[in-house]
């Protein structure tokens, strides 16, 4: 059965994630996640991807993203895998795929689920034991948006501005945002929605998508179609 299309929309947020063949590393050191997101700046200003927020960890990596075209999220993907891959096999003397196949990714639906998922995605590294606090880890747009650091991969989205008049105000709501952490159920439908390609949404959200994009999007309905009766016999 052929695979289904990826669902990638134009001036839509997607989740990306993209791991390592087989769960190995895809950055050791560094100078790897310095080269990586030196790339991943040029080729989003170059294809016209405004990234919103992003977490490289040694075996994967997540990123939250709005495309301007359809063609730029998967042209992203590609030149930072013809870049990055060979310059990484040169530099460990390894030959072959690093990435486990092609990228994942989902339909953020903006007003309920964008901050939600830019939590998820900054909190990553915690989540993976790399750091006991998601200021404390330097390859994650947090620093960012904490005002720790200012970071020329990242283009903030209308909702972080709506935090707060000033960026003291944007930082600091954003901090105690990050704070409350992810529940477990917040957990499961954002690792949910982005491993089956499924928007990360409300059922209105994905009704509208399915109008827009005609195609299915909700599950069917179980059983048979339902059958009108016939009228009695005369």
């Amino acid at each position: 059965m052929a695979r289904q299309p990826r669902l990638i929309l134009p001036k839509q947020a997607h989740h990306i994630l993209q791991r390592g063949n087989d769960r190995q590393r895809i950055f050791r050191e560094p100078e790897d996640y310095e080269r990586f997101l030196g790339w991943l700046a040029e080729a989003a200003r170059s294809y016209r991807v405004a990234i919103h927020a992003y977490a490289l960890l040694p075996t994967q990596l997540h990123l939250l993203a709005t495309p301007e075209t359809e063609e730029g999220l998967a042209a992203l993907m590609q030149k930072l895998g013809r870049l990055y891959v060979p310059w990484y096999n040169a530099k460990y003397a390894r030959a072959g795929g690093l990435f486990e196949g092609r990228f994942r990714t989902a339909v953020v639906e903006p007003d309920r689920h964008l901050l939600m998922c830019s939590r998820y995605i900054e909190l990553a590294p915690v989540r993976e034991g790399e750091a006991a606090e998601p200021a404390s880890y330097p390859w994650s747009s947090y620093r960012h948006h904490a005002g720790v650091q200012a970071d020329a991969a990242v283009t903030d989205h209308v909702l972080f501005w709506k935090l707060g008049n000033t960026p003291f105000q944007r930082e600091a709501a954003y901090i105690d945002l990050v704070g409350q952490g992810i529940g477990p159920d917040e957990l499961a439908q954002i690792a949910g929605a982005v491993q089956t390609g499924q928007p990360l949404g409300s059922q209105a959200f994905k009704l509208e998508l399915e109008r827009q994009t005609r195609r299915r999007i909700l599950p069917a309905k179980r059983g048979r179609p339902f059958k009108t009766p016939l009228p009695p016999a005369s």
